[in-house]
């Protein structure tokens, strides 16, 4: 949620500025702004609700701020309602400091009345106000000084990048739980929330950790450790993505350029870990004493990386024969998780800085509990923090709707399953290959499913314009069609649950009344016949049926459904790979014909920084 994005070289800073918040719109907001200083008009701040173009037409594309140093900010309303006021950057009192700010000062309410006290008019309704005031209460000359007094003071998660007018040749950046990453260039520096915000520029990048502070000039960065400013050595990352894996490529939106990378993604997350036929983890060192005592292995996760680890459940308990628990990463640090020395933590997060998912590894460290992380990010803080990690090499995934991500965190899943399988003898060779030769081909079929695309589209013209849309399943069918479920409730804003379908008679079959529609998942073979017999439940209520089942399961299906879509066939737990394709582009058109902001649908950050 939120971007920043700030710039210190010797170019104009607006258009550069502008232009980096534009590569960041994906990440969700509401109202934009930036704040750029020069020796003829000092420090200039300009802010606008709504769109980005607002604030890019209200400067003429940054025309009209000049100055070589300078913050910008994309907001998600948190604290006080969208609006010119409540947008960064929040400038001090006598106009000397301008503030951006990811994150939420906890005590700020507090701050505040202690301030208002002392004679401090606040403008907004914001929670960063308070630390634009902070920094004039205690600054005395030097900003370094007043800025550590701040970090003291407030509480909470923060990633700030501050502008003060009295050192307009530097910029200054300090990050607790929420991401924040350093650009290093020849005569120019950035600091940003995201690397896509200065691929343009660099692909030489630092992260900063929790706790440091990072002073940028034109010729260089230094970082240091909060409280007692000791000088850091950062290591330094070569992003190795092109920008064009940032831009649409020709397709009306992201979301549909990623749909149809994930063949291509998912062979680059699984090729160069087979070899010689086995799967290769180069890296992670947990042997087989530690899987043999391990005494049970939680899934971490939020949203979508949740759904991955509901259908890794099903796959890694039948492979390793050892208890899986899936735990919503916000509810595993208050659920007192029983945890132990032997238990492996496997936490996936597409951004490697979701908040939640970070204070529950955070939390299962302390326990004593061994992490393995899946993430996208190279360089993460949840890669950084974590025991060992596997990352997926999706590349950038621009819509927040997730798809390839999602796709590749599966492929991962599958080969940790394999290979802790094989260090357990829990799998038998015949059955290890079997599996490891059909994991390759799954690329090659759901390119298939892609170039069947128009199906799911005449399909979707029949039912977006439903208002509430019910996905059943059983196992891993279940699974994946929480996954659809909240894709197209994501994107379209239509209503739309996933139940199991064994629980039907137990409540949920009274929302069935005719017309309304269910999309029914039967991929897995074991349970076609259950599932079915659900399917003719729901349909003698009136319901009109979407199958999705299997290319030698459709015959079947059509006797009862609607309407069905069917995936080739593979071995059972695979299917997810394949079974979420049709679903996602359900999704997609659904949103399209009902003429909803796909890549950016309302209320919904790409990367959840807050909680």
């Amino acid at each position: 949620m939120c971007g920043i994005v700030g710039y210190i070289g010797r170019e104009e800073a607006a258009p550069i500025l502008l232009e980096g918040l534009s590569r960041l719109e994906y990440r969700g907001y509401d109202s934009a702004g930036i704040a750029v200083w020069s020796r003829e008009d000092g420090l200039r701040v300009v802010k606008a609700k709504g769109r980005l173009q607002v604030l890019s037409d209200l400067v003429h594309g940054g025309a009209d701020v000049h100055g070589t140093v300078g913050l910008g900010h994309t907001r998600w309303a948190t604290h006080g309602e969208p609006s010119d006021v409540n947008a960064h950057p929040q400038v001090s009192g006598d106009g000397r400091f301008a503030v951006v700010h990811n994150g939420i000062i906890e005590n700020y309410v507090e701050i505040r009345e202690v301030l208002e006290a002392k004679g401090v008019k606040f403008t907004s309704q914001t929670d960063t106000e308070v630390v634009a005031h902070l920094l004039e209460y205690y600054y005395r000359g030097d900003v370094m000084e007043a800025l550590t007094k701040v970090l003291h003071r407030v509480e909470g998660a923060y990633a700030l990048g501050v502008i003060c007018a009295d050192c307009p040749d530097q910029l200054i950046a300090a990050r607790k739980d929420s991401p924040l990453i350093l650009g290093y260039g020849d005569g120019f520096n950035f600091l940003a929330s995201d690397v896509t915000a200065v691929i343009k520029y660099t692909r030489d990048v630092c992260y900063l950790d929790d706790g440091e502070i990072a002073v940028l000039t034109r010729d260089g960065i230094q970082v240091y450790s909060h409280p007692y400013l000791l000088p850091v050595e950062k290591e330094h990352h070569q992003v190795n993505w092109e920008i064009s894996a940032a831009e649409k490529g020709g397709y009306e939106h992201f979301m549909m350029k990623e749909i149809m990378e994930q063949p291509k993604a998912f062979r680059d997350t699984i090729s160069p870990r087979i070899q010689n036929g086995r799967v290769v983890l180069e890296g992670l060192d947990i042997g087989e004493e530690f899987l043999g005592d391990m005494d049970r292995l939680y899934i971490i996760a939020c949203g979508s990386s949740y759904h991955v680890g509901m259908a890794a459940k099903y796959t890694l308990e039948r492979l390793l024969r050892k208890s899986v628990e899936v735990t919503l990463a916000s509810e595993f640090r208050y659920c007192d998780p029983i945890v132990t020395d032997k238990t492996l933590a496997l936490v996936i997060s597409q951004s490697g800085e979701t908040i939640d998912t970070l204070a529950a590894l955070r939390e299962a460290r302390r326990l004593g509990a061994r992490v393995l992380s899946i993430v996208n990010v190279v360089g993460s803080t949840i890669a950084r923090e974590s025991d060992d990690v596997l990352y997926t090499w999706a590349g950038p995934e621009i819509a927040v709707a997730t798809t390839k991500a999602y796709s590749t965190q599966l492929a991962v899943v599958y080969l940790i399953g394999l290979y802790f399988a094989q260090k357990l003898g829990t799998i038998g060779r015949e059955e290890y290959t079997g599996i490891l030769d059909e994991l390759q081909r799954i690329p090659d079929k759901i390119q298939r499913i892609l170039e069947r695309k128009e199906e799911i589209q005449y399909a979707a013209s029949l039912y977006f314009n439903h208002a509430s849309i019910f996905f059943i399943g059983r196992n891993i069918d279940y699974a994946v069609g929480m996954e659809g479920s909240l894709k197209l409730k994501e994107i379209s804003y239509i209503h739309s649950e996933a139940y199991a379908a064994g629980e039907l008679k137990h409540g949920t079959i009274s929302l069935i009344e005719p017309g309304t529609l269910v999309v029914a998942l039967a991929s897995y073979g074991k349970l076609f016949e259950k599932l079915m017999s659900n399917v003719v439940e729901v349909k003698s209520r009136g319901a009109d049926i979407l199958g999705l089942t299997t290319e030698s399961r459709k015959a079947d299906m059509e006797k009862t459904a609607d309407h069905v879509f069917a995936v080739p066939d593979t071995h059972p737990m695979l299917l997810p790979s394949l079974d979420v394709v049709p679903l996602q582009l359900f999704a997609y058109y659904v949103a399209l014909m009902r003429g909803c902001d796909i890549d950016k649908p309302r209320n919904l950050a790409k990367s959840v920084t807050v909680e």
